[in-house]
């Protein structure tokens, strides 16, 4: 029998697409399914970003390019992380991948050996600790709480540093959370990571994501200690509505960056030239398009938090970035379905989806059992009638009679 490698042959398949994908075939089977699982805007690309993809494919760009990206856009991300905090950045500091998923893939697979550990703030993105095992890693998860607003603590995080850990993941805008990083918690986490030789891999593809008072700060600009352990990951999939153009970059450390380039070349190839010039565009064109964006997402996220707010026994906090909310439904955990006790977040979002037709993602993925993930990347009248529904079903459900 064919034995598979226990890091990446062990994965399991994304729950967020597969969840994803089951409530897109329920929406062409005529079902009115609310999309509150997908980590995608549903605004269309800008015309001005398409159009730069439909000038470059009549100019004959679909040829392989370099394994590194295009060089005009490594330029151009360099000059948006130097303008970002990153002092020193330059182009050849930079890679583009497909996805900011790629930059993250490549950027642990060249600095983990078997049993490193990376520490992980939680809750966190369900995809850094499948990446952390497809590169034989370990992770040491780092708590974050509700009540604190989701904020990192530095002496957890010190207290959770071993012989043996080589990295920290670091997501402001967070998923899923929506939780920003204050700038006094990201500068000691880089004095931290300084003091220990950890390299810091920091996501930060929420940027253009961030909801006033609260504001966007480059960990970069924060940590110069740490600038060179740093990595910066960002992308145009989130704020510039360019999921499936598959363009991500990343920055760092010159040594740490062509390696990621050399496995790139063997692994993936660059990316198509056509989402590069378009990514170029989007880069260097009008910033318009996203305030429109980000002022939709502002008014949508007090529609979803209003709605979840009013349903007994759900929390649910207002967030400060990217655009989903992740309330604490905790106490309908403890309800049955049917005579069946749900007890998971997992059961309870396989319920809502079948009954509530909602689709959502279970906190269990994320390492925070006790929520669901709900996006608000979806339109208005989807959020009012889905959280609807949802408010209809767990208000069925049959609770305790102390809960």
């Amino acid at each position: 029998m064919l034995e598979f490698s226990r890091y990446a042959g062990g994965l399991a398949e994304s729950q967020t697409l597969a969840i994803s994908a089951t409530a897109k075939r329920m929406r062409a089977q005529g079902i009115d399914v609310a999309p509150f699982a997908a980590g995608e805007p549903d605004f269309d690309t800008p015309d001005s970003i398409k159009e730069a993809g439909i000038q470059a494919i009549r100019d004959g760009r679909t040829k392989y390019g370099p394994a590194a990206g295009l060089p005009e856009l490594r330029a151009a991300v360099a000059t948006c992380l130097a303008g970002a905090g990153y002092d020193g950045m330059t182009a050849d500091r930079t890679l583009i991948c497909p996805g900011a998923k790629g930059v993250l893939f490549l950027a642990l697979q060249v600095i983990l050996a078997d049993g490193d550990e990376v520490l992980v703030p939680t809750p966190c993105w369900l995809s850094y600790p499948k990446m952390v095992q497809a590169a034989a890693g370990k992770c040491v998860w780092v708590e974050t709480k509700p009540d604190d607003g989701y904020v990192i603590d530095p002496d957890r995080l010190r207290a959770a540093i071993t012989p043996r850990t080589k990295a920290l993941i670091l997501n402001s805008p967070g998923n899923p959370t929506g939780a920003v990083q204050p700038d006094d918690v990201q500068a000691e986490i880089g004095r931290i990571a300084a003091e220990h030789g950890i390299a810091v891999i920091s996501d930060e593809i929420y940027e253009h994501l961030t909801y006033a008072p609260a504001r966007f700060r480059s960990f970069a600009a924060l940590a110069p200690d740490a600038r060179d352990l740093t990595l910066i990951v960002n992308g145009v999939s989130k704020a510039y509505a360019m999921t499936g153009w598959r363009i991500g970059w990343g920055g760092g450390p010159e040594a740490w960056v062509q390696r990621m380039i050399r496995l790139q070349s063997h692994a993936l190839s660059g990316p198509p030239d056509i989402s590069q010039l378009a990514a170029l565009a989007a880069l260097t064109g009008p910033t318009e398009p996203l305030e429109a964006m980000n002022t939709k997402f502002r008014a949508r996220r007090q529609i979803m938090c209003d709605a979840l707010n009013a349903i007994p026994d759900v929390h649910c906090p207002v967030p400060d970035g990217a655009f989903y909310v992740f309330p604490d439904i905790s106490a309908y955990l403890e309800a049955s379905h049917e005579g069946e006790p749900i007890r998971t977040s997992t059961r309870l979002a396989q319920l809502m989806l079948e009954h509530a037709h909602a689709a959502v993602v279970p906190g269990d993925v994320f390492e925070a059992p006790y929520a669901v993930r709900f996006s608000y990347a979806c339109s208005s009248e989807d959020i009012r009638r889905g959280v609807a529904r949802v408010a209809d079903f767990l208000t069925s459900l049959q609770r305790p009679t102390n809960a």
